[in-house]
């Protein structure tokens, strides 16, 4: 077991399904968390970088500095009925059905209508209470589904927040594009040396699911005003860059990569003692790092 003073750099990415190369530019933002020379902790912004190249750059920075934490916003899995549907034993087996089927599964011709978003409304499978249930993981609920939140403090946070389902494409708000666009990097941060938990035991480096809203609080990050008189927190300050502030600031995709990193940060220590969760419920869905439950 690593000791927790060995987390050296934390990064906080905010993800982005956009098709085209100059969308992902614009919207892939990451928040990196280090230690300057006099041991003071700092947080930098970075952008312009693709999907291809985001992970390119975090693989590198894991060969320089191993002793790295990286957090990102998509859904490592998918509801286990419908892993076990594909003949999935657990979440990394159906990294490989996503790796085929992912793109055909965001096109307009599917034939699969549980994936969902304009134009295609949602199925009739996914409404109600037990539908709306369904089309979530349990990680999912327990961020974002008050009756499954035990701490009161975490559903403050997610009050008034409509639970998004990986089924969902289109739209705002879905999450699905980024995570069918996600999760066919997984492998490749596995094989590169990256502990993806909860299906690996802790170790660095390692990458983890967050959820921004639980970082963040409530805010409306989507008006200037609002990031502004947020980012006004000496404890946010004291630790962002200038220029990490300011684009912050300025974009919604930077304020969220920003502030998860400090937050990340500052509980780099949870990060070595996470344990292996190997209910077949975990193995096959995963699990929010932070999130209660």
């Amino acid at each position: 077991m690593w000791s927790s003073a060995a987390v050296e750099r934390v990064v906080a990415v905010d993800w982005s399904g956009d098709r085209s190369v100059a969308g992902q530019r614009r919207k892939i933002w990451a928040g990196v968390w280090s230690k300057d020379a006099a041991g003071r902790a700092r947080v930098e912004l970075a952008s312009r970088r693709t999907r291809d190249e985001l992970v390119d750059w975090l693989i590198a920075m894991a060969r320089e500095t191993p002793a790295m934490v990286v957090g990102v916003d998509f859904c490592f899995s998918y509801p286990a009925w419908f892993v076990r549907e594909h003949g999935a034993a657990s979440a990394p087996e159906f990294w490989e059905v996503v790796l085929q089927r992912g793109e055909r599964w965001l096109s307009r011709e599917c034939e699969d209508v549980r994936f969902w978003g304009r134009p295609r409304k949602k199925p009739p499978e996914f409404c109600g209470e037990d539908g709306a249930t369904r089309m979530l993981r349990l990680a999912d609920c327990e961020c974002k589904v008050a009756s499954f939140i035990e701490d009161g403090r975490q559903a403050e946070k997610v009050k008034g927040i409509a639970p998004k389902s990986p089924f969902q494409i289109g739209g705002a708000g879905a999450v699905g594009t980024g995570t069918l666009r996600g999760i066919p990097f997984l492998p490749r941060l596995r094989k590169a040396g990256f502990a993806i938990w909860p299906f690996d035991a802790a170790r660095l480096p390692m990458l983890v699911e967050i959820y921004p809203r639980l970082l963040t609080g409530p805010v409306r990050k989507s008006v200037r005003e609002e990031r502004v008189r947020y980012l006004r927190d000496r404890a946010l300050r004291a630790v962002l860059t200038k220029a990490a502030l300011a684009q912050a600031e300025d974009s919604e995709d930077a304020f969220d990569a920003a502030v998860s990193a400090v937050r990340m940060g500052e509980r780099r220590a949870e990060f070595t003692r996470l344990p292996r969760l190997t209910e077949d419920v975990r193995q096959l869905e995963g699990k929010v790092w932070g999130a209660s439950g």
